[in-house]
């Protein structure tokens, strides 16, 4: 009896990973064996960085809202400290935007904390 091999299903799969792997340079996007070992390796890099990617923006917002509150003579951690004591629901990612896009409006929120 012949083996059973299901070419079809195996057909399919290998067209869904080359479909992936679409854009890739050179025997990367047009040899199995490379191609596949290219595609499993960015969805390793993507699912990483979809973590680092929160990562980079927090130490970004924390930068820009460090670089603002300097300018009105606090620190960082002053500013925060006092922003949770003052109990101010603005979080990281809307401070910084205060601060770079709407100094003045940034300013008075570094006024309210200062009292």
């Amino acid at each position: 009896m012949p083996r059973s091999v299901n070419a079809v299903a195996s057909r399919r799969r290998r067209k869904k990973m080359m479909k992936h792997a679409k854009g890739f340079f050179g025997r990367r996007k047009n040899v199995w064996t490379v191609a596949k070992n290219a595609v499993e390796k960015a969805w390793q890099y993507s699912y990483r960085d979809r973590k680092n990617k929160k990562r980079n923006f927090r130490r970004l917002w924390i930068a820009r809202i460090n670089a603002g509150s300097r300018l009105h003579g606090m620190s960082y951690s002053q500013f925060m400290g006092a922003v949770h004591k003052e109990g101010i629901e603005l979080n990281r990612k809307v401070l910084a935007d205060l601060a770079m896009n709407h100094p003045e409006a940034f300013a008075a929120v570094v006024k309210q904390v200062k009292k």
